[in-house]
């Protein structure tokens, strides 16, 4: 070999040991993970500062990435949030505003995060709860998912139903699935199997469980460990949710993936009232507009990229996963797809500093609220505005709307701006309903506790009074 010949290959070498992480991972993909929990308080798991809920395996994904401060969902209701989060973009810019689907579910012309990554090569799963529409054209097999094990509907028993409803049964792919057991253990073992059976093929996995929203079911023998536990139904149903991504996370350290596997884990609302939740400091909780309601645990970790231990304090939504997980894979997005999210990549590479948004909207019906940095509105129909600082009033009970009216009137002109983009709701909500949630907001805006949370307590107190 001449001298010039090895010269060459030392210089081929070095150039190749030399290849930044962003130009490995060209060649290596990475595969993406969300996994979405259903109503759960926002202080309920270890890594937001629980001190009576074990999760030590969801911890540990927190410590190995980095944990959102000020992270929100778009709505603080179960389906158009997980609207706007699987399609990247306010939900409300194609009518998907109230909760339920409203016999409509997804637009016919909305893409999915699915729909992206299945054209660019990705096995793709969605496992769990659904409820996104129930018709053939919402199924998730026609929403960009290879796979779907899961049920339709918002709720349903964790154990076995005798006679199912086609919204309500476990399925895979449109056929039953007759199961014995509970049902976060199901979904946990299926999760495993489906990242087996990716082998080295990329793999984007939508991973929603309906833990731990109601009814509170626990396994018997997660209810004997926390017998005397003041929460125990939510703390055996934490245990087992925490167990399964606990197996989950053990599959992709044993099949080589775990370092290249971009993982989100969030809830897609506000604890809800009737769960057993804790917001912690937040005022309100699930469906209504304040901070309760759509401020939600929320942690990225991939090790391959993103430094572990870290906090993250920017205002960040849930929208921000679709435009993120396209940067982390380096898809183009095609050019007609418009999205609301911001990526996150730079920012957690420390590239970026600053808030990825400057502002976030909210609104379902009657109620609306607006973010535009430490400001926040909270509007109700036909009755008011309130305006807090977050940075010193995070409990939302001091309202500033008197005296820092010109604060206001630049939040209100944001909005009324956002509003203009968007069209009418395609469905509401039953009457009963929506006088709840308007009394709700109503008193928490008086700093008032609420006289009744749902329409049953509604009911019950009409009775009294009659």
């Amino acid at each position: 070999m001449s001298r010039f010949s090895l010269i060459c290959i030392l210089m081929l070498v070095f150039v190749s040991a030399c290849k930044t992480k962003t130009e490995v991972s060209k060649s290596e993909p990475p595969n993406v993970i969300i996994i979405l929990i259903d109503d759960a308080g926002y202080v309920d798991f270890g890594f937001m500062g629980s001190k009576d809920l074990q999760t030590p395996n969801i911890d540990a994904l927190a410590k190995s990435g980095v944990v959102f401060t000020d992270a929100h969902v778009s709505a603080t209701v179960c389906a158009p949030s997980r609207a706007g989060l699987i399609t990247g973009k306010y939900q409300q810019r194609f009518g998907f505003e109230a909760n339920g689907t409203g016999g409509i579910g997804l637009s016919d012309d909305v893409v999915t995060i699915a729909d992206v990554f299945k054209n660019n090569g990705y096995n793709t799963y969605a496992l769990g709860k659904w409820h996104l529409g129930e018709d053939a054209s919402d199924h998730p097999n026609q929403r960009g998912f290879d796979e779907f094990y899961g049920f339709l509907a918002g709720s349903r028993s964790y154990f076995p139903l005798e006679n199912p409803s086609k919204e309500k049964m476990l399925q895979h792919n449109g056929k039953r699935v007759v199961f014995d057991g509970y049902m976060t253990d199901v979904l946990g073992n299926q999760s495993v199997t489906f990242i087996e059976a990716s082998k080295d093929k990329p793999f984007f996995m939508y991973l929603s469980y309906n833990a731990v929203h109601t009814p509170m079911h626990a396994k018997e023998q997660d209810l004997e460990t926390f017998k005397n536990h003041p929460r125990k139904e939510l703390a055996g149903m934490t245990w087992c949710l925490d167990e399964n991504i606990g197996k989950l996370l053990k599959t992709l350290e044993n099949t080589g993936k775990r370092d290249n596997t971009l993982i989100y884990f969030l809830s897609d609302n506000g604890g809800a009232h009737n769960n057993q939740s804790s917001t912690g400091p937040l005022k309100g909780w699930k469906g209504n507009k304040f901070e309760g309601g759509h401020r939600v645990p929320f942690l990225v970790s991939w090790p391959k990229m993103i430094e572990g231990d870290n906090t993250f304090d920017g205002l960040t939504s849930s929208l921000d996963i679709f435009t993120t997980s396209l940067s982390a894979a380096e898809i183009e997005k095609p050019e007609t797809l418009e999205l609301d999210g911001e990526d996150l990549l730079p920012y957690l590479k420390g590239e970026n500093r600053g808030n990825p948004h400057e502002t976030l909207f909210w609104r379902k019906l009657e109620e609306s609220a607006a973010r535009m940095g430490d400001l926040k509105q909270v509007h109700l129909n036909n009755y008011g505005t309130v305006l807090y600082n977050l940075s010193e009033d995070l409990g939302e009970t001091n309202d500033l709307s008197e005296t820092n009216g010109e604060a206001l009137e630049t939040l209100q002109s944001q909005y009324t701006n956002w509003e203009t983009q968007l069209v009418a709701p395609l469905w509401d909500e039953s009457k009963p309903w929506m006088d709840v949630t308007y009394h709700i907001h109503k008193q928490l805006m008086q700093n008032k506790a609420p006289e009744y949370k749902d329409i049953w307590s509604a009911a019950f107190k009409n009775r009294k009074q009659d």
